[in-house]
């Protein structure tokens, strides 16, 4: 049994390790990630794993699992449009072991201006760590703060409305909680020579709850690294962690994600 339940994790990690997410959607990373030129883009990404491969006829292990991403970009002119989505399902034998997914819509007016406005709505859920659905509505003033070949720094101010759902995972019992809160954020990005790219971008949500009069916090940050280190040869390093200052409910509080990867073109 030991060994079908390593198994099944070394599958779950090589196969959804992306799911790992706190409830801030890190925007601004995927917009840096998928910046370009063009004035539409378009990328649709799918993938099934199905497994039946036990240690034993007595100790089944059937797992069944999808993962699909979409990511638009349109620039028509002055203005940009981002659409978003992300599901991910895993079932190990009869039970749901991971089920993630969201759909998110941002628009950016004036995008080139040195301020600008945006507006965006989402719809998110995490079957997993009891969150079913999130909806969200807001926007912000975007600050160009400086931005040249090398070096690009931004900062973003606004304001939210959310409402939560969520279920107990002692209790089954269902929470649910609306909030309108300040959403914040810094981008910045610098490419220190032709080999090194550095990518930083902080999230910072509060919210104050009646309820329990005080502030719910939400913080998320992520560091990507690029560095290539022979004509053909590169590095690709990143890491992004989440930390929920005061859950709804009994949940792990910081969640990170380090990833690590070489790239070698033939």
């Amino acid at each position: 049994m030991v060994k079908a339940k390593f198994l099944i994790s070394l599958v779950v990690i090589l196969s959804f390790s992306q799911v790992v997410d706190g409830q801030v959607l890190n925007i601004e990373r995927l917009r840096l990630e998928r910046d370009t030129s063009t004035s539409f883009k378009s990328k649709i990404t799918a993938g099934m794993n199905i497994y039946n491969r036990s240690s034993a006829a007595s100790e089944p292990v059937n797992l069944f699992g999808y993962n699909v991403d979409v990511n638009t970009l349109y620039y028509p002119g002055k203005h940009a449009f981002m659409g978003l989505a992300k599901f991910d399902y895993l079932k190990v034998n009869d039970d749901d072991f991971l089920n993630f997914g969201f759909v998110h819509f941002r628009v950016n007016y004036f995008r080139k201006k040195t301020i600008n406005f945006e507006n965006f709505v989402q719809y998110s859920y995490d079957n997993f760590r009891g969150l079913h659905p999130r909806l969200l509505g807001g926007g912000g003033i975007r600050w160009n703060t400086f931005k040249s070949k090398s070096l690009s720094l931004v900062i973003g101010v606004g304001a939210l409305y959310e409402y939560e759902n969520w279920t107990h995972p002692e209790t089954n019992q269902t929470i649910e909680i609306a909030l309108v809160k300040s959403s914040n954020y810094i981008s910045f990005r610098w490419t220190a020579n032709e080999n090194v790219d550095i990518n930083f971008v902080g999230y910072y949500q509060t919210g104050y709850d009646s309820d329990m009069s005080a502030f719910r916090n939400r913080t998320n940050a992520s560091l990507i690294l690029n560095t290539k280190i022979a004509k053909r040869i590169s590095f690709a390093n990143s890491f992004d962690i989440s930390y929920e200052h005061k859950p709804i409910v009994p949940i792990i509080r910081t969640i990170y994600t380090f990833k690590t990867g070489v790239s070698i073109d033939l």
